[in-house]
């Protein structure tokens, strides 16, 4: 019998011939449908296969996502542990797949070098039990694949405001088991939507493949930290593992080291050399920098997406964070990506996004997020293969990561590539459960490339998400603006004007704010007070700003209007700037005619 089978959508054949000739060369026995035999029926011969497979391989892509054969032979090899997906085009897998790990093989064309097929094939080594050479002899394959849940620890410190220090432990835990090969971990969004919420096994094993649960708690006081944790088995509910750690806070991160490697020995897996070395690599040894660097990274996922104040307290508590520890790589490269918010989302081309980007990269040349800050550089002078050869490193880097996703669609947004841009902006809105602007770019995108039925999705998620943002922060005008453009295309006509009516006097400066809610109105078909609404916004925005303007479908309606033409002339002079500067340059008559 093979090793692995490979599943895909018929459209997706050269692939399937590619993958499966890259896993034949590496020494595996593969089978997909090209042999099937033609006396037998093909229903089967395919469960036939998919049963005695030590691996199946999916190859999702928006034709695998409409296959119900894909989707079955998915479902029984998740239900048998078999199950190893990677993204071909970078769609997401439907649910519930979208819950477990996915290679990103978006571009690929057989590189057996490339980091996504590097990340599928350890998972298939795992379970078929062959390592690549050089490797130690990994430990017998389980009869289930191991698919750990971490859960958000609980804070125990009795101070809300040290959440962001639990999550934190929380999050590094789960980055920490990921570089594991021989287990698998539900994604960080997955697992924080079941933040403080009863544990339901049953339930995880079910809806998320869980084999496993790993929970626990973090006090924190003064200079002392206490952190448990115990490891779960779904099946039974038994306690595999457990263990109390009272120590000083610069043990923090020998704790966290400890935690990983003792949840891989319960699990009786095998951690490489070099795995136990990316484990142990922290970024600093400093637990006042790390700190911080904890605080900056709760507020820059808050869900305060256009908040110059967010913006302006990442920056802050960043600098301090690399005034302590010089050679903090994450804390400079948190500090670039709000500084390009600065600079690019909120005019202030004083800001200098670059360095800080530069000095990440210096010190650790794979961390990708960095990476994005310098292609936004180079979008805006003009550079566009190289921005798209930066962005293209900053995937390879790190394609499960939510700043890069999100960064990827921005840029081939602003360079009117949207259908290229669904994906990244379907990636990151899953990858983060408190991001509204992603879904609501998603609207924007879906619109221009006209799937309404797919504008109409994002439009919901992003009015849910925006809703729940200001449940535990009404003064967000950023939240207000973006869900009402969402509510306008929804149709409801009443919200959209009452949430644009709260906006203007929670933050009336808030001039990103006012973008969204003129795309609202216009969407409504009140052009004129859309004009009104941005007309303080012309008089103020850069070039990339004017830039992306050109670019969105949203404000198609009125660029004929004489009163827009007027405000783009005169921005653009103001700017120094002719209209050949600007990516959308066709999108309407009158801005092609000047």
């Amino acid at each position: 019998m093979s090793d692995i089978f490979i599943s895909y959508a018929r459209p997706n054949e050269p692939l399937a011939k590619a993958a499966g000739e890259a896993l034949r060369a590496a020494g595996y026995r593969v089978w997909r449908d090209d042999e099937l035999p033609a006396h037998r029926a093909y229903s089967e011969v395919i469960e036939e296969r998919i049963k005695s497979a030590k691996a199946v391989l999916v190859l999702w892509s928006n034709d695998a996502v409409r296959s119900q054969w894909v989707r079955a032979e998915a479902d029984a090899a998740r239900e048998l542990g078999t199950l190893v997906q990677v993204s071909i085009d970078g769609v997401l897998p439907p649910m519930p797949f979208n819950q477990i790990q996915c290679a990103d093989l978006m571009g690929w064309r057989g590189d057996t070098g490339s980091a996504g097929w590097q990340k599928a094939v350890s998972s298939i080594a795992t379970l078929v039990g062959t390592v690549s050479a050089g490797e130690a002899p990994a430990a017998p394959a389980p009869s289930r694949r191991v698919m750990v849940c971490v859960l958000p620890f609980l804070n125990m410190s009795g101070d809300a405001e040290q959440e962001y220090f639990s999550d934190g432990i929380s999050e590094d835990i789960i980055v920490d088991l990921s570089k594991v090969s021989s287990l698998s971990v539900v994604a960080r969004n997955t697992a924080f939507t079941l933040k403080g919420k009863p544990v339901d096994l049953a339930a995880l094993a079910r809806d998320l493949g869980a084999t496993h649960v790993l929970e626990g708690s973090v006090r924190k006081a003064g200079t002392r930290v206490r952190i448990t944790a115990e490891l779960i088995d779904c099946a039974d509910a038994q306690q595999l593992w457990a263990e109390r750690y009272d120590r000083d806070l610069t043990d923090i991160f020998a704790i966290q080291d400890e935690i990983s490697k003792a949840i891989v020995a319960a699990l009786q897996l095998k951690l490489l050399p070099r795995e136990k070395k990316a484990i142990e690599q922290r970024g600093t040894t400093n637990p006042e920098a790390y700190n911080l660097y904890l605080l900056a990274r709760q507020h820059w996922i808050s869900g305060n997406k256009g908040d110059q104040r967010r913006d302006k307290a990442v920056v802050r508590i960043c600098e301090q964070a690399t005034a302590i520890d010089p050679g903090y790589a994450r804390a400079w490269a948190l500090m670039a990506l709000a500084k390009a918010e600065l600079r690019f989302w909120h005019g202030m081309e004083s800001v200098d996004a670059l360095s800080p980007a530069d000095r990440a990269i210096a010190l650790d040349p794979g961390i990708a997020e960095a990476y994005c800050v310098r292609a936004r550089y180079l979008q805006d002078e003009g550079r566009i293969a190289e921005a798209n050869a930066v962005l293209d490193q900053a995937l390879e880097l790190d394609p499960e990561s939510w700043e890069v996703s999100k960064e990827v669609a921005f840029l081939y947004f602003r360079q009117g590539r949207m259908a290229d841009a669904i994906p990244y902006f379907e990636k990151a809105t899953a990858l983060m459960e408190s991001d509204f602007h992603d879904p609501n770019m998603l609207v924007t995108c879906y619109s221009g490339v006209g799937d309404s039925e797919g504008a109409l999705r994002a439009a919901r998620i992003t009015v849910a998400r925006c809703e729940k943002v200001m449940a535990s922060d009404p003064s967000n005008g950023f939240a207000l603006g973006t869900g009402a453009g969402s509510l306008a295309l929804l149709g409801e006509t009443a919200r959209t004007k009452e949430w644009t009516a709260r906006a203007i006097l929670i933050d009336p400066d808030n001039l990103t704010m006012r973008y969204n809610l003129a795309c609202g109105l216009v969407c409504l078909g009140d052009h004129d007070g859309a004009l009104d609404l941005i007309a303080p916004y012309f008089d103020n925005l850069s070039l990339p700003q004017l830039s992306h303007w050109s670019i969105d479908p949203d404000m198609d309606p009125v660029r004929d209007d004489p009163r827009f033409q007027t405000m783009v002339d005169q921005a653009l002079a103001r700017l120094g700037a002719s209209r050949a500067a600007l990516p959308g340059e066709g999108r309407g008559a009158a801005m092609a005619g000047g």
